[in-house]
């Protein structure tokens, strides 16, 4: 029987829930069919996680977690329940996690003449299944409009089962764009922008649109991100391999080197010094890459490393495999490279060089990946990673000793919740903040592979891979989605997720800006030269 603290205690859990879930923004739209108001769980789910080790990124407690309306309520030791309609679930022994946030992915996206494979739907259900929460994709605008392709990228969430939000990609430049990119920022919660400094021809721009860009991401608080690597040199190394007969999946590799890649983050992390504005790499791929964004960090510029999970544990050697099918599997961009470079990208995101993980999550089906059969350059880019990303950097970082598991939370939740100005919101398990846990067993091993994945795509670059540290349960906004080995999701329950600019990227810019000024020691006042 309760005390009468405790009685008193589970009184006002209710009336706690209650503020704190009306204390969340609405949100500006939802998936068809999402919760009313888009907001927390909202279906009176009630929820008490016993006995496990709490882990958030700056600490790990022996702690219970109780849960009401899809918000954490109470973290603390000894949770009390008194109320048979609260849902007890035994985490003894296990790790009670924030859910994963995945920052890069891309579903339904239309790519080289196809679209991905998973939609919003089963991407969604790899991701949970997998201990994801949340992703942020990327919107591609529709012949350069945002508008356009901000409404297009709506439609294509109606089935969305989890919470995402978007970035915005700029692939040309003129007035509206930049009047639109205000819009997207001010109205819809898109707090960064992408430019691709590679694909020359579709979505390549050059170093003019680059840096209106990084200007306009300025002075709106949002976030430039850039895909690195040499666009008209990777055209010249393209057309070098056709040319010594070299078309198929090796080709794709060779004809973008490092060094490409390397030069590309160079000249991007110095132009955005030139703008002093943040700057965020997506999917770092090579030593060239990670050494550039080390020696910014080092003289002081706000630079984000984004390593994915292929680039950290896979090599380039599959792309020599015999079977085509094998081979084109791994066509992504920049390349998976040659061995060496993901244990030096492990090395930097364990010392904290590179931020946080994502997966570049950009799956074809091996029907689609041939059209490339007899050019590589016609492989659509692109690997899975969102039901894997989890449980392989829990055992290749955590298991082996390389990150702390409040390292693992920082890298795979944490960071990406505050670069993205979405914490403690996200990102956390804290009174207020959304109820999206896992629950990852350390002793449980896992076996990664095509035809146990939820990922429409028939292959996986994973297959057969091995490791320990499985994730158990999956909790999405206060329901429990994956438990058991079942998936428990319905098609638009998702909810879109406002994210606000000026995050904490830009504290201080302002200040070295007039710090900058103040040592011009210009004008210089001076009379008119003599004729």
């Amino acid at each position: 029987m309760a005390t009468p603290s405790r009685a008193l205690h589970l009184l006002l859990l209710p009336l706690l829930a209650a503020a704190v879930a009306a204390s969340h923004p609405a949100h500006e739209f939802c998936a068809a069919g999402g919760d009313a108001g888009c907001r927390g769980g909202g279906d009176g789910t009630r929820i008490l996680i016993k006995g496990g080790t709490v882990v958030n990124a700056h600490r790990a407690e022996e702690a219970d977690v109780y849960i009401e309306d899809g918000v954490v309520v109470a973290v603390r030791p000894n949770i009390p329940v008194g109320d048979d309609n609260v849902r007890v679930i035994d985490a003894t022994g296990k790790y009670v996690m924030p859910g994963g946030i995945d920052p890069h992915t891309h579903l339904a996206m239309e790519f080289m003449g196809t679209v991905t494979i998973d939609d919003f739907f089963s991407g969604h259900a790899a991701a949970l299944a997998g201990g994801t929460t949340m992703h942020i994709d990327f919107v591609i605008p529709v012949n350069g409009n945002l508008t356009a392709g901000l409404e297009s990228y709506k439609q294509k969430a109606a089935n969305a089962a989890m919470d995402y939000g978007f970035h915005m990609a700029i692939t040309k430049w003129n007035d509206e764009v930049a009047r639109e990119m205000e819009v997207m920022v001010k109205e819809h919660g898109i707090n960064s922008f992408k430019f691709f400094m590679a694909y020359k021809g579709s979505l390549m721009v050059t170093d003019d649109l680059l840096l209106q860009g990084l200007r306009k991401c300025k002075s709106l608080g949002a976030l430039a991100m850039v895909h690195a690597e040499n666009g008209d040199a990777v055209a010249e190394g393209q057309q070098r391999m056709i040319d010594l007969g070299i078309t198929g999946p090796e080709g794709h590799a060779l004809s973008r080197p490092p060094i490409l890649e390397g030069e590309a983050t160079a000249r991007a992390i110095r132009l955005a010094k030139f703008i002093n504005t943040p700057l965020y790499i997506v999917h770092v791929m090579s030593i060239d890459a990670m050494e550039e964004i080390a020696k910014a960090k080092r003289e002081g510029q706000r630079v984000i490393g984004e390593p994915v999970v292929s680039g950290l544990v896979l090599d380039d050697s599959w792309l020599w495999d015999p079977d085509f099918t094998v081979a084109s599997m791994y066509v992504m961009s920049p390349p998976i490279r040659e061995a060496g470079h993901g244990k030096a990208l492990q090395a930097a995101l364990s010392s904290g060089i590179l931020q946080l993980v994502g997966t570049d999550h950009c799956t074809f089906n091996s029907t689609q990946k041939a059209f490339g059969s007899d050019d590589f350059r016609k492989i659509p880019n692109g690997v899975n990673g969102l039901e894997e990303r989890m449980h392989i950097i829990w055992d290749s970082m955590v298991e082996t000793g390389k990150i702390s598991v409040t390292d693992y939370v920082r890298v795979t939740s944490t960071e990406c919740a505050k670069i993205f100005n979405i914490y403690p919101r996200k990102g956390a398990i804290l009174e207020g903040s959304d109820a999206d846990i896992i629950i990852l067993n350390p002793e449980r091993s896992f076996v990664m592979g095509a035809h146990t994945h939820h990922s429409r795509s028939n292959t996986n670059v994973y297959e057969g891979s091995k490791g320990k540290g499985m994730v158990e349960v999956t909790i999405s906004r206060g329901r429990v989605v994956w438990e058991d080995g079942v998936l428990n999701i319905a098609p638009g329950s998702g909810r879109y997720v406002r994210m606000e600019p000026f995050g904490y990227v830009f504290d201080g810019i302002e200040k070295s800006d007039a710090a900058y000024r103040a040592s011009l020691r210009a004008p210089v006042q001076r009379g008119k030269a003599a004729a």
